[in-house]
């Protein structure tokens, strides 16, 4: 089947959704929605009873010398659950913390004695959460000792390290920066101080900042997530944040659109009157296009678009390996990640998790196995492109000649004004930028019905 063929078969309601619609409006309604919070391909579920077996294949593998390879580690406790987080699992207590340290460590140690993990060398690891600036400074140094012991690592690897402000003291940072973590990301999400209680963080503006100086006495880098879209929240009051960016102390910033998630607890809220409306997806898009302007005015430096950094030591690694086809190591209740061509993920309960490190088994919820490799590589590639705001189309044909037809789909979005084109590298336009993510799921959905047909 063609792509012309494919398009043509779609009810218009499928093939709007697809494509976008031609609109004068191309900021605010080439789209009608977001069409999903991540790019990219899902696979083949694999039975329940087959996953240990299907894992310890993978690990029992040595690792490819082409791919890169990355650790992704959970922590899922917080002190408060903010309004809008949908990743939130456990309070904080110490007792329970412990024997998940406990666990987790079991996990890197038996993990870490597999062929493929043994002899894999790690260009960067993630430890995000839930909150991992609450772990007690004995558990964090536990945690950090373990992966220095356990994981080959990088000359110059990345460790990230998640925090909130609140944990943000001299002997927590001590902690993290002597067991090796060379980056803190903070999430700070907004500076004013009625916004951030609205939604559950504590902290007024002016301690924000004055924690923000503080960890900048430390040799680390450290970086901000700000999001737009949040309840009550006005372009002046965003404007403001964004322009505080560029006075506060750290070297980059993630700019991220709010997910309503629809049984979660901020649209609950919403609902029932207790804070303003949220921006709807005609709002985030100005709120994107204002914060984007600004920042670029500025001499700010984009490595992708929503990452963005001030100094050159911000690097960002394990957001671009992981979304553009790293092996990603998953440790802990509600990690995910991939390896030898299966993608899977950890239980969210505690206790189950607790439970399988008890037997001996890693912790899988839900597994699949991946596309073929050549599909996942066109994937990558489209992701890795857009990601930046371009798609490299000769690129893509070199990796299959199918790939040309995907003209027409760069075409049409040429068309609707989200694309423009020189040399066969398609460009984002400025209002096509907000859509990208959208965009990047139609194009690796196209490509997958071209290699498949």
């Amino acid at each position: 089947m063609t792509l012309k063929e494919y398009l043509n078969s779609l009810s218009e309601e499928k093939r709007t959704a697809l494509i976008g619609r031609k609109t004068s409006d191309v900021r605010h309604a080439a789209f009608t929605e977001k069409r999903v919070v991540h790019a990219g391909l899902s696979g083949r579920l694999i039975a329940l009873e087959e996953y240990q077996n299907v894992w310890h294949r993978a690990m029992s593998m040595p690792p490819d010398g082409e791919r890169t390879y990355t650790v992704y580690i959970h922590i899922p406790f917080c002190q408060t659950k903010c309004l809008y987080c949908g990743f939130y699992q456990n309070a904080s207590r110490q007792e329970i913390e412990d024997v998940y340290i406990d666990d987790l460590i079991a996990e890197i140690e038996r993990d870490a004695a597999m062929p493929h993990l043994k002899n894999a060398n790690i260009k960067s690891i993630f430890i995000g959460g839930g909150t991992p600036s609450s772990l007690s400074v004995r558990n964090a140094a536990r945690l950090l000792a373990a992966i220095r012991e356990n994981l080959n690592l990088c000359t110059d690897y990345e460790l990230t390290f998640e925090g909130r402000i609140h944990d943000l003291v001299p002997e927590r940072i001590e902690t993290w920066l002597s067991g090796g973590v060379n980056r803190i990301s903070l999430g700070v999400q907004s500076f004013d101080t009625i916004l951030r209680r609205r939604v559950g963080r504590i902290e007024p503006r002016e301690e924000v900042l004055a924690r923000l100086s503080l960890l900048k006495r430390w040799d680390v880098t450290a970086i901000v997530d700000m999001i737009y879209g949040l309840p009550g929240q006005t372009i002046d009051l965003w404007m403001k944040d964004i322009a505080t960016l560029l006075e506060a102390s750290i070297d980059g910033m993630d700019l991220y659109q709010l997910n309503v998630f629809p049984h979660g607890d901020l649209a609950r809220a919403v609902k029932a009157g207790r804070v303003p409306p949220c921006a709807d997806i005609a709002g985030q898009a100005d709120l994107y296009h204002a914060a984007r302007d600004f920042l670029t005015a500025h001499g700010i430096e984009r490595l992708s678009l929503c990452h963005w950094r001030r100094d050159p030591r911000e690097r960002s690694l394990y957001n671009t390996l992981a979304k553009t086809g790293a092996v990603v190591y998953p440790f802990g209740c509600g990690a995910g990640g991939n390896v030898g061509g299966i993608s899977f993920m950890h239980h969210r309960s505690i206790e189950v998790y607790h439970e399988a490190i008890a037997r001996g088994e890693k912790p899988i919820m839900m597994m699949e196995q991946q596309k073929s490799k050549k599909l996942r590589s066109v994937s990558n590639e489209i992701i890795a492109g857009l990601e930046k705001g371009y798609v490299d189309l000769h690129r893509l044909t070199s990796l299959d000649t199918k790939m040309e037809e995907l003209r027409l789909l760069l075409c049409i979005w040429q068309e609707n004004g989200l694309m423009y084109e020189e040399n066969d590298l398609y460009h984002l336009t400025a209002d096509g930028e907000f859509w990208y993510v959208s965009m990047t799921q139609s194009m690796v959905e196209c490509a997958e019905i071209l290699m498949c047909a």
